[in-house]
């Protein structure tokens, strides 16, 4: 593939701006893995993408088919590209994974479902809309774990409802949480397998309490990694997503 090509596909901007990163040295490519890159002034230089290194401005960077990355969502920000009220999400990734080209109108990692504002933890983006749509999808069971803070003190007989089942406004049919562990007084580890609108929130208020925090810790067999901060991203790999789409709980 052409070295244009290559940056575009990676979201450094059109091909002619790609070609005039590389013509201005501001693209360094190694030729082979042992090797450190160096600047490459053609910008129709063919490359096999498989392995690339190359840096571009002095920030190296890999080179992936689609991109798969988990954000630790902080609180006070909005999983929206127009953003209402809160800063956008997407303003915490850099620039390439916003500007990746798409088949959709909307160039960029899409976020893989949404949290509210106020709540934090695991967030998924990616550019494959196939895995966007198997992950979002309430047909695959795909659990995801939340830990909660709620305001009054927790009794048996709110975990009993949330297991068995509590009916919301808008859907006859109960929604029950896959599982459900009291770990203080006031706090709670809750799984679920589908994603309605403030669902958390509202379970919590139909058996007679109010969630105070939210955290999402967990998605699939996915734990949020220990050392990645708020507003901090991180690729991932293929074990990630292996684990990410696992449905047992």
């Amino acid at each position: 593939m052409q070295l244009q090509d290559i940056l575009y596909s990676q979201g450094f901007g059109t091909r002619r701006v790609c070609a005039g990163l590389v013509q201005h040295g501001l693209v360094e490519v190694a030729r082979d893995e042992l090797d450190a890159p160096v600047p490459c002034l053609d910008a129709t230089a063919e490359f096999e993408t498989g392995g690339l290194q190359y840096r571009v401005q002095g920030v190296q960077w890999p080179y992936k088919e689609k991109a798969y990355v988990l954000l630790h969502k902080p609180a006070g920000t909005e999983c929206s590209q127009k953003p209402s009220t809160y800063p956008s999400i997407y303003t915490l990734l850099p620039a390439p994974l916003r500007q990746r080209p798409t088949k959709s109108s909307i160039q960029g990692v899409q976020a893989v479902g949404r949290l509210d504002q106020d709540t934090t933890g695991m967030l998924l983006l990616s550019d494959d809309g196939q895995f966007i749509h198997r992950m979002s999808s309430p047909k695959k069971h795909v659990p995801k774990v939340y830990d909660v803070l709620v305001k009054h003190e927790l009794v048996s007989e709110q975990i009993d409802r949330l297991l068995a089942g509590v009916v919301l406004d808008d859907d006859p049919r109960p929604v029950r949480a896959a599982a459900c562990l009291q770990t203080s007084e006031r706090c709670l580890r809750l799984t679920l397998t589908e994603g309605k609108y403030h669902q958390v929130k509202r379970m919590l208020a139909a058996v007679g309490n109010r969630v105070e925090g939210l955290h999402r810790s967990k998605i699939g067999a996915l734990s949020m990694p220990a050392d990645l901060g708020p507003g901090q991203w991180c690729w991932l790999g293929d074990a990630d997503l292996a684990q990410v789409q696992l449905t047992e709980i």
